[in-house]
């Protein structure tokens, strides 16, 4: 007799760095309403991981912009759960852990060269938008067999991934389809850890993602190229890998993808031009039945 399948678990994972716009508003419907499909469980994750970027008054408006959305969870900073803390700010020591195993098993190495290094080599192409690396030159790497430092506490350097190089990475997205890129080519040895003593996004996100025990990924299309990255994260440190669903961009008037400068399309701004929750969801195309916890 076949085991059941896993329980749905899908979560919302904003980040306080600015208010919540139409943008992020329908990828959220989506993974809520995906939720609501699976008779499955959503939980709220606040990605504060970067203090340098986030302003605690933005979690506040956070939470209550989600709700008056509609939106309900049953794991969150605001009602706890099994896999707290859920703000990954706290969440640190787990990051540490996983550094460690990377650093144990050889499959990362300390990188002294700047991002404007890396762009200025010969043959680096930039890998995607504004936020995103460049490939990280070959010639930067050390050989695999070279001496491994410390990690040491606190880093003072920055650490990469050795990607494994002409390899493809495939997966079949719920919405874009199939999907591949090859290691080495389209993106690069990537960062894990940076020299101010931070977690990257790519070795955080996939490290929660595994420890909360998500099966679907529900995010915007802007993130596959992450998605490839973190597939190997997840893969190096023994993890399965959850389904994911990378939602359209939503645009303004010049179809340029909102971001949170788009003030007047931000929720707090709809909100306050008198839309409903309604409005915005008609605006966003996502539909949810009647609001109430995921349990």
């Amino acid at each position: 007799m076949l085991p059941p399948p896993p329980t749905y678990r899908g979560r919302l994972a904003p980040s306080p760095t600015g208010h919540l716009h139409l943008g992020h508003a329908r990828t959220f419907l989506l993974a809520a309403a995906r939720a609501q499909a699976a008779d499955g469980r959503l939980l709220l994750r606040n990605d504060d991981l970067d203090s340098t970027r986030y302003h605690m008054d933005f979690v506040a408006a956070m939470i209550e912009d989600l709700r008056w959305l509609g939106l309900a969870w049953s794991e969150g900073p605001d009602v706890g759960g099994p896999s707290a803390p859920y703000n990954q700010s706290q969440r640190r020591p787990l990051y540490r852990a996983a550094l460690a195993q990377l650093h144990a098993a050889r499959l990362i190495f300390p990188c002294t060269h700047s991002r404007r290094d890396v762009l200025a080599a010969a043959a680096a192409p930039h890998e995607g938008g504004a936020d995103d690396e460049p490939v990280y030159p070959a010639a930067f790497r050390p050989p695999p067999d070279a001496p491994l430092p410390p990690l040491g506490d606190p880093v003072t350097v920055n650490w990469r991934l050795r990607v494994p190089d002409g390899e493809t990475i495939t997966f079949q997205d719920g919405h874009a389809g199939p999907q591949s890129a090859v290691a080495g080519r389209d993106f690069g040895d990537f960062l894990v850890w940076r020299k101010d003593d931070v977690p990257s996004y790519q070795l955080a996100c996939a490290v929660d993602d595994a420890a909360m025990g998500i099966t679907e990924v529900v995010r915007g299309g802007d993130l596959i190229k992450s998605t490839f990255r973190q597939i190997l994260v997840l893969r190096a440190l023994g993890h399965a890998v959850p389904a994911y669903f990378h939602c359209d961009l939503m645009r303004d008037e010049n179809g340029v993808r909102l971001a949170k400068r788009h003030d007047a399309l931000s929720l707090r701004t709809l909100r306050t031009a008198g839309r409903t929750p309604r409005d915005i969801r008609r605006l966003c195309g996502v539909e949810l039945e009647t609001p109430q916890p995921l349990l």
